[in-house]
């Protein structure tokens, strides 16, 4: 049953829409097992359940996407008819809470915000484009392998939207904010003047291709440095977080959220719900009819 494994990735690219990064960490996941019990196609319950010892020291979250992992291949064993058993039932279960997202207050963004703008103001390419990407990672956002390899085609012309294709290659449709659309039109400017990177079908080309998603973090993390922040608290996707949280405090629908951020599932929007739980304890102690000084006498 030689490429079993290969087989089940094809699987999911083909049925499902698996994104290429989604696709690597499943043939981690699965590989590192086999490498622990042997040939997973042919590995018996007694085989797997050593994995549990084996991940004794990994976090509940990720024993439970390992879980997962292999709870899909062997469905897909059974059903491809590869193996008339599923050994997984044997498989740990950790009770796994998902942890809440980081998010910076809103003094943080303003100083990321001013260090991005007066760098900028001399016009230096890189300076322009690291406003571009801060603007789209807040203002809109994306998520980083998103805005890295974003087409020049997606650039708003009348309509103030870019045309993102996520995960899964689903397409959605992001506002975009005055804001952003300036950065983005002195960014083109500057990128046309470059004959290498002005005939690239990217928004943000870098030699034959686009920026790579761990250039940008680099270029997160060193901003936030410059800005006097603690470069371990800010990355493309603590900005992500920042804009999803800043839109809900400020009165935003969670299903128009979902839609922005791409969620398949509104259970994924809600973790955003927590930021309001300090507004709520407000709202209550000053309009509730019980809260002191009201409804009194």
């Amino acid at each position: 049953m030689a490429g079993a494994i290969d087989n089940f990735l094809a699987m999911l690219a083909a049925e499902r829409g698996a994104a290429a990064n989604t696709l690597a960490a499943y043939r981690r996941d699965l590989e590192g097992s086999e490498g622990i019990v042997g040939d997973l196609a042919t590995a018996t319950r007694a085989d797997l359940s050593g994995l549990a010892a084996a991940w004794s020291d990994l976090a509940p979250s990720t024993v439970a996407r390992k879980t997962s992992a292999l709870r899909q291949f062997y469905g897909f064993c059974i059903d491809e008819g590869l193996r008339d058993d599923d050994p997984s039932a044997v498989m740990p279960r950790p009770q796994s809470r998902r942890p809440l997202p980081k998010v910076l207050g809103h003094a943080e963004i303003e100083a990321l915000f001013r260090q991005a703008e007066e760098e900028a103001s001399a016009e230096r390419p890189a300076a322009v484009r690291m406003l571009t990407l801060l603007e789209l990672l807040y203002g809109s956002g994306l998520r980083a392998t998103e805005l890295v390899a974003l087409p020049v085609a997606a650039v708003p012309r009348d309509a103030p939207f870019l045309t993102i294709i996520g995960k899964g290659g689903q397409q959605r449709m992001v506002p975009v904010s005055r804001r952003a659309q300036s950065a983005i039109g002195r960014w083109m400017e500057v990128r046309g003047a470059n004959k290498r990177e002005g005939g690239s079908p990217f928004l943000f080309p870098s030699r034959k291709s686009h920026l790579t998603r761990i250039r940008l973090y680099q270029l997160v993390k060193g901003l936030a440095a410059r800005a006097g922040l603690d470069p371990a608290k800010v990355s493309p996707h603590v900005l992500r977080h920042a804009f999803a949280t800043h839109l809900l405090e400020g009165g935003a629908d969670l299903r128009v959220l979902q839609t922005m951020l791409g969620h398949a599932d509104i259970a994924t929007t809600q973790i955003y719900t927590h930021v309001d739980s300090a507004r709520l304890v407000a709202l209550v102690n000053e309009r509730h009819p019980l809260a002191a000084g009201r409804g009194s006498g």
